[in-house]
């Protein structure tokens, strides 16, 4: 090689510095350190408000908060964490290590990455800026329901723009995955080769892109409705405000799925790692994924099955909704067979898996109740509800991010993190998620309903219970953050392939890797 040419490598290899560096990156791994820091600050930032909802619903009465802000509380509190958190989460989790993964140097459009997330910081600053106008933040929820989100004060047009940012950036960073998979992977990985979770983010980016645009066109109906005279969802121009609930969760039941998809990928990498085993029935849990991207476009009115549906719409739905259940089952089936007999050891990585698989399940089991249409009559709008979806995003979603950083972050960051302090987060985490969640079932069974600030004596106990799970979880989260902080200081070198049952093209990249993984492709036998 000629002195000039390896100079040319050593100027790539090295990476820029300073604050620009973090501004103007076209690289996957910054990017995607800027996307998991964002999703992290997001995080706490949501976490607040859940805090500030627990406090108020310590005790019934009204405490801190008057209902208006309680209400605005509840509705920033899902936007963030949906969009803010767990949406960036993965896609930082897919920046890092898709291009790793299959073998490519970086991701197929960079200045696009570039700008994907830098979209997210604005749009951010934007929703919570409305706390400051007139009228106060959104406070009509997330779903942002007409008519009540029609009572929003000046921020109104504030929060439909954040949104259709979000839902620009979401796509870009969908395009971006697509075009990268399809048309940089290393000679001979075939699609059937790749690892669940590239294989995951595929099918999630394509549910997506499919589904984004349908939330841009019910907002944009919404900012019509409000300020150009249409009445879309004005039952007195003629319009119908369950029409926009169809369309919301046209794109609402897709994005649950966009949220655990990569969940899936992730525990998919894990648990074969930690069991020593090969992924019992690859082939069935890449079918078995495509199916549920399928369904979950046909289940959308299953969240509206107390408005009024015909008899055919609501078994339609029903049966449906119930059929998820299979693929997801398959899931299940596949990971505990892939421990079966396998040489498990439970490093934090695993045991954060292992707390996905059981919990996520407990969520599901309580999804599959919803789901059948006379019991939801009695569940719905109550706290049954907010138990189920909070144990399929917080013990299900979340819960795999942490798994993931603790499985990627020696690959990362070249340290290995410290064990006994993961293990400590890992437990006081799931003994007080569980604190927090599991009596919300009991609240809804008894009839407490969802987003109130005050409530009835007879909610009092559980409630009070919830909300010391609440604060006790929340401050075990600031241990996550000096674990790694700590570890991306220093700490035990990692070796290459960093866990002992590792099998794939990123454990052959040394710890950290180059800033250029992959100048030459690597051939996959």
């Amino acid at each position: 090689m000629s002195h000039s040419h390896a100079a040319h490598d050593e100027h790539h290899d090295r990476a820029p510095s300073g604050l620009m560096r973090w501004v103007t990156t076209t690289n996957h791994k910054d990017i995607g350190t800027l996307y998991l820091s964002f999703s992290l600050l997001m995080f706490f930032v949501g976490g607040t408000m859940a805090m500030v909802i627990r406090a108020e619903l310590f005790q019934p009465g009204l405490q801190f908060v008057d209902p208006q802000f309680f209400n605005s509380m509840t509705t920033i509190h899902a936007l963030v964490m949906i969009f803010g958190a767990v949406m960036p989460g993965f896609v930082g989790l897919a920046n890092w290590m898709v291009p790793m993964m299959i073998g490519a140097p970086d991701m197929a459009l960079p200045r696009m990455n570039n700008w994907s997330f830098w979209l997210l910081p604005f749009a951010f600053i934007l929703l919570l800026s409305t706390f400051f106008m007139p009228g106060g933040a959104p406070a009509g929820g997330w779903t942002m329901y007409a008519p009540l989100v029609m009572q929003t004060g000046d921020a109104f047009p504030f929060l439909i723009f954040a949104v259709h940012i979000l839902g620009i950036s979401s796509i870009m960073g969908a395009i971006n995955i697509i075009a990268t998979v399809f048309n940089m992977r290393a000679p001979g990985m075939t699609f059937m080769k790749l690892p669940l979770f590239v294989w995951t983010w595929i099918i999630t980016a394509f549910l997506l892109i499919a589904s984004m645009p349908v939330l841009a066109g019910a907002v944009t109906m919404l900012l019509t409705d409000r300020f150009f005279g249409t009445s879309f969802f004005s039952a007195a121009g003629g319009g119908d405000p369950v029409m926009y609930q169809h369309i919301f969760w046209f794109f609402g039941h897709p994005e649950v799925y966009i949220m655990i998809l990569p969940a899936f990928g992730v525990v998919s990498a894990i648990v074969p790692t930690f069991a020593r085993k090969p992924l019992f029935g690859y082939s069935s849990m890449v079918y078995a994924t495509a199916s549920i991207a399928f369904l979950s476009f046909i289940v959308w009115a299953h969240h509206m099955f107390t408005v009024g549906m015909p008899l055919a719409g609501e078994l339609f739905f029903m049966y449906t909704t119930v059929l998820i259940a299979v693929p997801t089952g398959v899931k299940i089936f596949n990971w505990v067979a892939t421990m079966w007999k396998g040489s498990m050891t439970f490093e934090t990585p695993m045991l954060f898996a292992l707390g996905f698989i059981v919990m996520f399940t407990i969520g599901g089991f309580s999804g599959l109740m919803l789901g059948v249409t006379p019991a939801d009559f009695q569940y719905h709008d109550t706290y049954f509800v907010v138990a189920h979806f909070h144990y399929v995003l917080v013990t299900g979603a979340v819960y795999s991010i942490m798994a993931a950083v603790y499985f990627w972050l020696p690959k990362w960051t070249g340290h290995m993190y410290d064990e006994k302090l993961g293990k400590l987060h890992f437990w006081l985490s799931t003994i007080f998620v569980n604190v927090l969640f599991f009596p919300q079932h009991f609240l809804g069974l008894a009839g407490m309903p969802r987003r109130i600030p005050d409530y009835n004596v007879q909610f009092a106990d559980w409630n009070m219970v919830s909300s010391i799970g609440g604060f006790m979880f929340g401050l075990s989260q600031l241990l996550f953050v000096y674990i790694v902080i700590r570890c991306v200081r220093g700490g035990q070198k990692a070796t290459a392939q960093v866990w002992e049952g590792a099998h794939g093209l990123e454990w052959t990249l040394p710890s950290p890797p180059p800033y250029h993984s992959f100048t030459t492709p690597p051939v996959v036998k």
